[in-house]
């Protein structure tokens, strides 16, 4: 079963520092990259949680957050900015002489200039979490981020699988289609070059040979097999493995499953196959925004 590139997982630990607690947010990128978000205390393990990750995330931007809650930690203080406060003070003062502007400033007004406030953050006490705690917990919200990937891709799965049957039904009419088109067109061409000949003697071998260019030129039957074997394939690789990524493998065969069928519309030179072939590259486009998303 696929799995999907978007995905959520956190965990919680007790350490002797607090509580230990990791996010991994991923979203759809074409190679697996990280970013981190740590205490300055535990940046220099940042590499080791780039590999602990790449052991469940094969592809995809994995977003890891890393944070540390201490029980009784002192809130950090609130100062004012004097002399912005002063430099503000003196503006309105400017304006009410210059400009005869009536009323002073009051503390409501004030307030509304956050700059006037600076908030000191506490002072950072040595945080100590061994290897040991931080990998266990980063794998258990990377595992949690794979469940909820693995949850989406079935949902993705259900989806591909709709839009694969809804161009195999429209690829039946064309395939029943095709031949009808041929004998309706050959017909054509006689009764037209008899017309034509207005009763002068028609070279039959040359009318045939003509047709049979004609009928060469709109078959479809090669490209018919290829766009039903590159299906067959697109559903092998949904039911594969998860454990593998198959990402980059859907987004080829949809490449050439869209090729076959501009080729097939090229030779279509009827309305019946045109408008299966539109409906066609409609469900291609939707699989190939869905399978962007596949791992």
């Amino acid at each position: 079963m696929i799995r999907s590139m978007t995905g959520y997982g956190e965990a919680e630990l007790a350490v002797p520092a607090g509580r230990l607690r990791v996010e991994v947010r991923t979203v759809n990128h074409r190679y697996f990259h990280t970013t981190f978000r740590l205490p300055a205390a535990l940046a220099r393990w940042e590499g080791e949680m780039r590999e602990w990750l790449r052991a469940s995330l094969a592809r995809g931007h994995a977003s890891c957050t890393v944070r540390i809650d201490r029980e009784g930690a002192a809130p950090g203080s609130v100062r004012i900015d004097e002399e912005r406060v002063a430099a503000y003070v003196a503006a309105f003062r400017e304006l009410t002489d210059r400009f005869s502007v009536t009323g002073a400033p009051t503390l409501e007004l004030l307030a509304r200039y956050n700059d006037i406030f600076v908030r000191d953050a506490p002072e950072e006490p040595a945080v100590e979490v061994s290897g040991e705690d931080l990998r266990a917990a980063v794998e258990e919200a990377a595992r949690a981020n794979v469940r909820m990937r693995e949850d989406e891709g079935r949902r993705l799965h259900t989806d591909l699988e709709e839009r694969l049957a809804a161009m195999e039904a429209a690829l039946a009419v064309v395939r029943e289609r095709a031949p009808e088109r041929l004998v309706a067109e050959r017909d054509r061409l006689r009764a037209a070059v008899r017309e034509l000949a207005g009763g002068v003697a028609v070279d039959e071998a040359r009318l045939a040979q003509e047709i049979a260019y004609l009928a060469e030129r709109w078959d479809v039957n090669e490209e018919l097999v290829r766009f039903a074997s590159h299906v067959s394939l697109f559903r092998e690789l949904l039911a594969a493995d998860a454990a593998e990524p198959v990402g980059k493998r859907l987004s080829f065969l949809v490449q050439e499953i869209h090729r076959e069928a501009n080729t097939i519309g090229s030779k279509a030179n009827d309305a019946l196959i045109a408008h299966r072939v539109v409906a066609i590259k409609e469900e291609i486009e939707r699989l190939r925004e869905q399978v962007e998303n596949v791992e």
